[in-house]
């Protein structure tokens, strides 16, 4: 489909052909703007806790199937990707879910009231460093977490955001 038989929106037709990288779109086209983009992408982990100090049913033990969301921002690349979603699940999957997946969260984190406050800034620095690291920091353009959003029910969640972690 060349860019003069595109469709005004509300125009249906089924498509002829696929459109071809160096036929109907140049390489130089691909990237439509230069500007930060962010991209989240989703995990749930089931776990076990109790929290110390603190008088109701979460002093004993009990266990949540929790969602962590993260919002990664940065710079498109030649081909338009900011942060491919792939690399999130890497970083998740290599970095972060063996802490948490099926495990006694008051064990395998580090020394801290396992409540969804203290467990989402945790999530935040080490999703941020790993954007700062390598491979990630030589893949993603300034790359950095934006936000992370921890749901500890479907209904109740605390999230860490990029402007609150220098507050003291």
């Amino acid at each position: 489909m060349t860019s003069d038989s595109r469709q005004a929106p509300g125009l249906f037709m089924i498509p002829q052909q696929a459109e071809r990288l160096g036929e109907d779109i140049t390489l130089q086209e691909l990237r439509y703007h230069k500007r930060r983009v962010m991209v989240c992408k989703e995990f749930t982990f089931d776990a076990a806790h109790h929290l110390h100090a603190y008088e109701g049913k979460c002093k004993n033990l009990h266990g949540h199937t929790y969602k962590a969301v993260f919002g990664i921002s940065a710079f498109t690349d030649s081909i338009g990707l900011a942060v491919d979603f792939s690399e999130i699940k890497q970083i998740w999957r290599t970095r972060i879910e063996g802490w948490l997946d099926h495990r006694y969260l008051n064990e395998t984190l580090p020394k801290m009231n396992t409540t969804a406050e203290n467990m989402v800034v945790w999530l935040y620095e080490q999703m941020e460093a790993a954007l700062q690291d390598e491979p990630y920091s030589q893949r993603i353009d300034r790359g950095r977490t934006e936000f992370v959003r921890l749901y500890e029910t479907p209904t109740s969640y605390a999230e860490a955001r990029r402007e609150w972690m220098g507050d003291e």
